[in-house]
């Protein structure tokens, strides 16, 4: 069976919006996405309405499906509007203060009580600074005062009087007590003189007494230490007394407020017990001295400690809370402590926490962008071990991997109740699928967004209804029937296949927005606007494109489209850059020698030859040894290259030019080039499809219009990949006219037959084949290599022994009698 050429009506499918009668997009009624992805919007509602553990869901779709608002609009629908939500807050522990508490108070609530508190520390000071100051307060102090003062006095008037009964006085010196003899019968004490002139005997008495009466003294002087720790008590108690009464009215007017919440309730009692017990600091609300940075920071944090630190405020929301985090790393998940730095040394409390988005989203629904939390250090292992253990425990990585070794606030973990939306590429999700053991247990559910659509007139219609809703979603001109149509068949080229629709449609507002811009001041938007928006959009992207044409133009990179040539083709190679995809024909060659069957990829040699582009050059040494080595061995080596290439060479669509580039290098019959060949083939020499036919024709084409088009150029491609054909307007046209040529083939031999104009020449019954085929040619050829490998040496013909019919065999023994010698 022949190749075939390919009519204008199968190089390019037209839409056709029968089903729908309009005039301009502005009569048609909106339609959102879902159209599209039943799939995955099944799966979202079941993950997103699934309350077990471990349901959080994957959102697996390419970039511009959709993704985010489909899951936006869905969340929006499916969470509850009047479920209660809570308030965070972190107040003081007193008992530890670097283990911040946890209070969770009903929404609205939480701004309250941290109003109130900042309210109650603000009074606080001058409400304890006029109770010290007060009238009653001082007396009781004097009174106390004067209450120690006379209990010391009385005790040593006592002891005073004991000592004199003995002859010895008590006296008040300047350093402290000390005992002195008094003459016999008076008070007066006696002189260093007088005391001289006593008997010996009395001296000695004297001395004696006193000795004896330090033991009372002693014992009443370690007694005052005792006596002013128990005045110190006593003065703290009439501070506390003085405290509770100033300030007991502050904590009774919030209590009032939180009669329902035991937790606060219990909150406020420790911090009324703490203002009470610490007393007169806290009346210090400004430093001595104004200049004292040291005192202004203590007086602050005295204060700030009874203060409450909101986390998370859910005073303005209604139902349950939706978080999309486009930031998320680690801190932004889980929390942070902040620290400010004071004298060179950095400082913390339970006021310097700050919220993640957990925290945010607990209770709801919070959403992820994979990638970007898959590119933040621990941030994806943060998130498992808050979704495993149920609770958000804010830590610093520094703490985590050890790098920090300093004392560090702890704040008490928040209970986590979340559902958690991963948005990302299907390889994010093959990948954590694969390599993380813990990713099945935590995200159950995947929603698989389609990207391709079969392109159905329903199908067809459904889209343009869509289309029609984002443009005037995006403020667009309304768009024509015609318009319309050529964005829809610019969607099925998107796919690379005339059969598909893509519903990236992302892609498609953008061309609608270029169009838009090119519409200018018109009223609606025409077909002509999207061809324009179509080409200054290459335009924009294709001058790497135009330098590659310039150098084939100008002979730099060589490339026949005339003629004919032995082992030479030319192959169709794609460039991807930034988004925009362009193809340029390439030169294939293809050199043969007597060996041993090797055939040599050179672009792998050097490491310049991908996998893929290995393996095709390894199915041809199948084909080989599958048509013509079955009655012999292949004796000859091949070498392939792609001609004038300076990068990496992958993928296996030019295997069927290099197959027939052999082919033509064995059989030496010349290929023509005015054909361009693209398709990989199989052992066997089936042709198989291939990516970016319509890229490859028009390439091999745009070259051919700048030589001159004759009618004999043109493109072989797989038969298989006619129905993606969706190609441009100035090719259909030149086939249209007879300019251009584009051939589909299914199997090699239709190919050669093309390139050669030589039959194939297929095997008959008895394995013959035609005389002047290119089968026969390559064979005989083969079969001559193989007979110029085995030919003996001049050295081997001259040892040879001369009879021809076994020589060895007949030099054993003479013929029997009667016989003739053979």
């Amino acid at each position: 069976m022949p190749a075939r050429f390919l009519e204008p009506n199968q190089l390019y499918t037209p839409s056709s919006l029968d089903d729908l009668s309009f005039t301009s997009t502005s009569e048609l009624s909106d339609l959102d996405e879902t159209f599209c992805q039943a799939r995955a919007v099944e799966a979202l509602r079941f993950g997103l309405g699934m309350r077990h553990g471990g349901f959080n869901l994957f959102v697996l779709g390419e970039i511009g499906s959709s993704r985010h608002e489909l899951v936006r609009r869905l969340v929006e629908e499916v969470r509850q509007k009047d479920v209660a939500q809570f308030d965070y807050c972190y107040v003081n522990n007193f008992q530890a203060t670097d283990t911040p508490r946890l209070l969770l108070l009903p929404a609205g609530r939480g701004s309250r009580l941290r109003d109130d508190m900042q309210q109650m520390a603000a009074n606080l000071g001058p409400a304890i600074a006029a109770a010290f100051e007060s009238e009653e307060y001082r007396a009781r102090t004097a009174a106390l005062e004067e209450s120690f003062k006379l209990r010391q006095e009385r005790a040593l008037s006592e002891l005073g009087d004991e000592l004199l009964g003995r002859g010895v006085a008590l006296m008040r010196m300047p350093e402290g007590f000390a005992l002195t003899p008094v003459k016999e019968g008076t008070k007066e004490t006696l002189s260093k003189e007088e005391f001289e002139q006593l008997p010996d005997e009395r001296k000695h008495e004297l001395a004696h007494i006193i000795k004896e009466c330090q033991v009372p003294l002693g014992q009443l002087l370690g007694q005052f230490p005792r006596w002013r720790r128990e005045q110190h008590e006593a003065f703290k108690e009439i501070g506390r007394e003085a405290i509770r009464s100033a300030a007991g009215h502050l904590f009774e007017d919030i209590r009032a407020a939180y009669l329902d919440l035991p937790d606060v309730l219990a909150f406020l009692a420790t911090v009324e017990a703490d203002v009470i017990e610490t007393g007169d600091p806290l009346s210090d609300g400004r430093p001595e001295d104004p200049d004292s940075d040291t005192l202004r920071f203590t007086s602050t944090i005295s204060v700030q400690r009874y203060q409450v630190n909101l986390l998370v405020d859910n005073a303005g929301s209604k139902g349950q809370p939706v978080v999309f985090e486009n930031l998320p790393t680690f801190p932004n998940l889980v929390g942070r402590v902040e620290h400010e730095a004071h004298m060179g040394a950095l400082f913390s409390n339970f006021t310097l926490i700050r919220a993640g988005a957990l925290h945010r989203a607990n209770g709801g629904y919070l959403v992820l962008d994979a990638s970007k939390l898959l590119s933040q250090p621990y941030a994806w292992e943060g998130l498992k071990r808050a979704l495993q253990t149920g609770q958000v425990a804010i830590e610093s990585i520094g703490d985590i991997y050890g790098v920090i070794s300093t004392l560090r606030l702890q704040p008490e973990p928040i209970p986590l109740k979340v559902k958690v939306v991963l948005i990302g590429e299907p390889i994010l999700y093959y990948l954590l699928a694969e390599l993380d053991p813990e990713f099945a247990g935590l995200f159950k559910v995947a929603a698989d967004f389609e990207v391709h659509i079969p392109r159905s007139a329903a199908n067809s219609s459904l889209l343009a209804r869509h289309l029609a809703t984002q443009a005037r979603q995006s403020g667009l001109k309304p768009l024509t029937r015609a318009a319309l149509e050529r964005v829809i068949e610019h969607a099925a080229r998107l796919t690379e296949d005339a059969e598909r629709l893509s519903v990236l449609t992302s892609e498609l507002l953008d061309l609608m927005q270029e169009a838009d811009f090119h519409a200018g001041n018109a009223e609606l938007l025409d077909r002509t606007h999207v061809e324009q928006a179509l080409a200054a959009r290459t335009r924009r992207a294709d001058r790497l494109r135009e330098h590659v044409y310039e150098a084939i133009q100008r002979d730099i990179l060589l490339i026949a489209t005339t003629g004919g040539l032995v082992g030479q083709i030319n192959g169709l190679a794609t460039v991807m850059l930034a988004g925009f995809l362009f193809a340029h024909p390439v030169r294939l060659s293809a050199a043969v020698c007597i060996g041993d069957g090797e055939m040599i990829d050179i672009e792998r040699e050097i490491e310049m030859g991908g996998p893929i582009h290995s393996k095709g050059v390894m199915i041809l040494a199948g084909f080989f040894s599958a048509r013509f080595g079955r009655g012999m061995p292949l004796s000859f080596n091949a070498s392939i290259v792609f001609e004038q290439t300076y990068g990496e060479v992958e993928g296996d669509s030019a295997s069927l030019a290099e197959l027939c580039a052999l082919l033509s290098a064995i059989s030496a019959v010349p290929i023509r080039q005015n054909w361009a060949v693209t398709g990989s083939v199989n052992q066997y020499g089936a042709v198989q499809p291939i990516g970016a036919v319509n890229e490859k024709i028009e390439g091999f084409f745009d070259i051919c219009a700048a030589r001159g088009l004759t009618g004999e150029q043109g493109v072989i491609i797989p038969a298989s990949n006619v129905k993606d054909l969706m190609l441009k307007p100035a090719v259909v046209e030149a086939v249209a006219a007879r300019r251009f040529r584009v051939a589909a083939v299914d199997h090699v031999d239709q190919a050669i037959e093309l390139l050669t104009g030589l039959p194939a020449g297929d095997a008959d019954a008895k394995g013959v084949i035609p005389e002047g085929s290119m089968n026969y040619l390559v064979a005989t050829h083969l079969l001559e290599l193989h007979s110029l490998k085995h030919l003996p040496s001049e050295e081997e013909e001259k040892s040879k022994p001369k009879r021809t019919l076994h020589p060895k065999k007949a030099a054993l023994k003479p013929p029997p009698k009667g016989k003739k010698k053979p």
